[in-house]
């Protein structure tokens, strides 16, 4: 998985390449200046020290300051971040800090209005694995920053056993039985249903953990009335937000929404530069 720092120095070097050469040739190497981060809109921020980490990779001597930090809600004319430091620093990362910011705080604000809605019930609201590549850790951080919660971060911490490990394998059964030979006692295991057959075999073998994906309203009630408990119910699949509320009230422990990251739009926020 690819550290922060990794994700910074990747986007700095895909904008600035071997220089600005606007900036280069307009401003001295010397010269210093300051800037602000506004938020041009209201929204939850998120990403704040990633943007710092843009401008602290291009001089470890910058400075900022600033009165948030991530989880606070800004309105418009907000000042996010003052930095102070070398003009041809401030704005060759001008951009790609805005563009941490924008994105990170989108997902944060999209997310928050979901969590809302769901405040005082009893269910879970997770993100899923669709995900920009090599973004997922900030826009997981920003799905909690938000108030949700991961699923699994990749394929590497959880066991899901989903459709096509189904089919390959011959049957729910099967598929559990040979996991449960080879991962420690301790490991949970998943299994994704999408009817009510589905279900009764993954409960009948043992399943900690049933995903009931794609399934409507009357699927979902007659699956928690027959798992009873013996189960952590997940609902997955064609999740919207206009059937939130009346899912969230079916009795299911967790729902897990793609819409979370994949369809948040950016804030707005601007940097405004002065010598």
């Amino acid at each position: 998985m690819y550290s922060v720092q990794h994700i910074v120095e990747t986007a700095l070097r895909e904008d600035i390449g071997p220089g600005d050469i606007t900036t280069n040739n307009l401003v001295g190497p010397d010269r210093r200046g300051k800037g602000e981060i506004i938020a041009k809109e209201s929204l939850l921020l998120a990403g704040l020290d990633v943007a710092k980490q843009v401008f602290t990779c291009l001089d470890p001597k910058i400075h900022f300051y600033s009165r948030y930090k991530d989880g606070n809600t800004l309105k418009d004319g907000d000042v996010a971040l003052r930095i102070e430091g070398r003009l041809r620093d401030l704005l060759a990362g001008e951009r790609t800090a805005l563009n941490f910011l924008q994105h990170l705080s989108g997902i944060a604000t999209h997310v928050r209005s979901y969590c809302d809605m769901l405040e005082g019930r009893n269910v879970r609201l997770v993100d899923t694995r669709k995900t920009t590549p090599g973004w997922l850790i900030l826009e997981k951080y920003a799905v909690r920053v938000g108030g949700a919660y991961n699923h699994r971060m990749g394929l590497y911490d959880g066991v899901l056993v989903k459709e096509n490990h189904i089919m390959i394998c011959g049957g729910v059964k099967k598929a559990i039985e040979c996991i449960r030979k080879n991962v420690s006692h301790l490991t949970k295991i998943e299994v994704e249903v999408s009817d009510m057959d589905g279900v009764k075999e993954a409960i009948d073998a043992g399943a900690e953990v049933v995903m009931l994906s794609g399934m409507n309203a009357q699927q979902i009630k007659a699956a928690v009335e027959f798992i009873a408990g013996r189960a952590v119910i997940e609902a997955s699949g064609r999740i919207k937000k206009e059937n939130l509320i009346s899912l969230a009230d079916s009795g299911v422990d967790i729902i897990s929404m793609g819409e979370l990251t994949q369809t948040a739009r950016w804030v707005d926020m601007t940097m405004r530069v002065s010598a």
